[in-house]
């Protein structure tokens, strides 16, 4: 049987080059993500710069559904109304749209339908899918296309019913029957709490955080929902409340969860001249990176997440650091989520989220970082499981001034939204953009 790796009767190759070629083919068969990730190549500045997305491109448009519960609606007609709604947000009509960007919410053919479906003509499309992180990678890759000229004004949407649907998170799940790990996982019934408990059970035992401590983020997330009309949870809870609702998987409780809701959002983005030609409040991109943190072959750190690559990588672009940050949207599944990105996007030392979250350190007007100032994916809204896109449109508010102004940043100017999609203590993608007020 021939050898499928010989070079057997082929041209002479470049012994350096395969060797490098090799070793990247072997990373990724064994999930050494976090090696391909930092060493698929080195860029100079002249390089870096001229692919940067930093000043390139615009948010024009952002528009969050109002409905939690969509029964008497389809999801393509949720997937319009979204895109309406940013369209008409950034004063823009459907014909100026080219370019389009959607996971794989997007019902029949993802893009091909959506595109069709709406009567768009586009130059550009794109339906990559890293879960919850999509969208945020999408507002990376349209500022991509359009500082490549691919395209001059793209859409992004989210929709999704998962409550009019009756799911309940409690179904096992893998990423698909076909994955390589799906033989190894799906036979013991591993549900979405399952994975995150497990990064949380560990990340206490490291490092001594508390339930306490975690209960804060949902306090926080409470305490700004009860000023959005839309939001599914809007009573503010206390730490006790929280730690005393009914465990889900040790030591994640009930309102350690978030909210399962249907709904949708959507965003545009467009070149500078475009945003400059419109009456809206300009807000740019000034960095963006995402990465995937796979399995590393069964050698898997649970208490890490890919922001601990992707933060840094946008940061580095947008010039900025993580202090100068006055706004942050954080993904948040589980209030353990959102801890382990703040530490690994380098709000706070590892292991000291915990200390860093509590005592209300996360509340608009309260403490050092406001985040989540809708009531987050925890209290507000987290469409067809994803909450990637309403991480952007909260942001976008903060840095036109258009929050409720009980969670309102005075004179917000810098704002950071990450996106996390897949399992915690497991494969996932990360995306992490930053946005600045013009």
């Amino acid at each position: 049987m021939d050898d499928p790796f010989s070079n057997s009767g082929a041209a002479p190759v470049n012994s350096a080059a395969a060797s490098s070629a090799f070793r990247l083919t072997l990373a990724c068969r064994l999930g050494h993500t976090n090696w391909v990730t930092q060493n698929s190549g080195r860029s100079t500045d002249g390089e870096r710069q001229k692919l940067s997305i930093k000043d390139k491109a615009y948010l024009v448009g952002a528009y969050e559904h109002p409905t939690r519960e969509a029964k008497d609606k389809s999801l393509a007609q949720l997937h319009a109304e979204v895109a309406r709604g940013a369209l008409e947000d950034a004063g823009l009509s459907h014909r100026d749209v080219d370019g389009f960007f959607c996971g794989i919410d997007s019902p029949g053919l993802g893009p091909m339908s959506m595109i069709d479906y709406m009567g768009l003509r586009v130059r550009h499309l794109d339906s990559t899918d890293i879960g919850g992180a999509s969208y945020l990678s999408h507002v990376n890759h349209a500022s991509q296309a359009i500082a490549a000229g691919k395209c001059n004004v793209a859409l992004i949407t989210l929709a999704g019913k998962p409550r009019s649907s009756g799911w309940s998170g409690t179904q096992a799940r893998t990423f698909g029957d076909e994955a390589p790990d799906a033989a190894f996982e799906y036979a013991y019934g591993m549900g979405t709490a399952n994975v995150y408990a497990m990064s949380a059970k560990r990340h206490m035992h490291e490092f001594g955080t508390t339930s306490e401590q975690l209960a804060w983020i949902k306090v926080a997330a409470s305490t700004h929902a009860q000023h959005n009309p839309h939001a599914v949870l809007r009573k503010v809870v206390t730490v006790d409340e929280v730690v005393n609702s009914p465990l889900v998987a040790d030591p994640l409780h009930k309102l350690d969860c978030c909210v399962v809701s249907d709904g949708g959002g959507a965003v545009i983005v467009a070149r500078p001249e475009i945003a400059r030609s419109l009456k809206r409040p300009l807000v740019k991109l000034i960095g963006a990176a995402e990465t995937l943190k796979g399995l590393e072959g069964g050698d898997i750190d649970v208490t890490r997440t890919g922001a601990l690559w992707s933060g840094p990588r946008a940061f580095e672009e947008a010039g900025v650091r993580p202090a100068d940050i006055q706004y942050a949207s954080i993904y948040d599944s589980f209030t353990i989520t959102v801890l382990m990105q703040l530490e690994d996007l380098g709000f706070c030392k590892k292991g000291d989220g915990g200390r860093f979250v509590a005592d209300g350190n996360l509340i608009s007007g309260v403490g050092r970082l406001p985040f989540n100032t809708d009531g987050g994916g925890l209290c507000n809204n987290h469409p067809r499981n994803r909450g990637g896109m309403t991480k952007i449109i909260e942001a976008v508010r903060q840095l036109r001034g258009e929050a409720h102004p009980a969670v309102q940043v005075p004179d917000c100017r810098l704002a950071l939204a990450q996106g996390l999609g897949g399992f915690l203590a497991g494969r996932h993608g990360s995306a992490t953009l930053i946005m600045e007020r013009e």
